[in-house]
């Protein structure tokens, strides 16, 4: 089977450093990939309404952005969530695309977590420090929501970048970019929890 990439890009500027280096990645992938972009901002979400102890999801209509948005995510084999990083996490809008997740989950006909298993979640973020660190909760999100959903974990490329275009400038970023998609990750586990054997 052909891989089928959803680059979801979170941030809320076109083409800033966190697009340029998830495309940067995507320029190595064979071209039997599919690749299918979307940009958030492009695509707004209302805001997430918990509705699990009160009754089900209803499965979006195709025609809004949430329906958009499951269709893309449910047909990917690879999603690529492209946030840079916001208050040492996800952005807004990627943290809003993520809650819809616990609303597919509880959607009837979607079987979200059973479609969703078995596939693998990347991540690449920006961020304006040098130290990696301060990107572990972002990780650690992505980590965790792919082993919740029993999928694979890719890992986060991570670029550093501040004015428009300066991940260009991370040469150890771009060299990362270069093999990011061309290992085959195992399965997500939470920091918890210990391999088994």
């Amino acid at each position: 089977m052909s891989r089928r990439f959803l680059f979801v890009l979170g941030s809320a500027r076109t083409e800033g450093n966190t697009e340029l280096l998830a495309r940067r990645a995507a320029e190595q992938l064979p071209p039997d990939a599919e690749q299918r972009w979307i940009r958030l901002a492009d695509h707004p979400l209302p805001d997430f309404t918990d509705l699990r102890h009160d009754s089900d999801h209803v499965r979006p209509a195709p025609d809004t952005n949430a329906g958009l948005l499951l269709d893309a995510t449910l047909a990917a084999t690879d999603i690529v969530i492209a946030s840079p990083l916001y208050w040492y996490s996800v952005s807004n809008l990627t943290k809003r695309y993520l809650d819809y997740w616990a609303g597919w989950l509880r959607t009837p006909g979607v079987d979200f977590k059973a479609t969703l298993a078995g596939r693998t979640l990347w991540g690449v973020a920006a961020l304006a420090d040098r130290e990696p660190s301060v990107a572990d909760p972002l990780v650690d999100t992505l980590n965790n929501g792919a082993a919740y959903l029993g999928m694979r974990f890719g890992g986060v490329l991570l670029g550093n970048g501040t004015a428009p275009g300066d991940v260009l400038k991370d040469t150890e970023a771009l060299t990362r970019a270069k093999t990011f998609f061309a290992h085959n990750p195992p399965p997500a586990r939470f920091p918890h929890q210990t391999p088994t054997t």
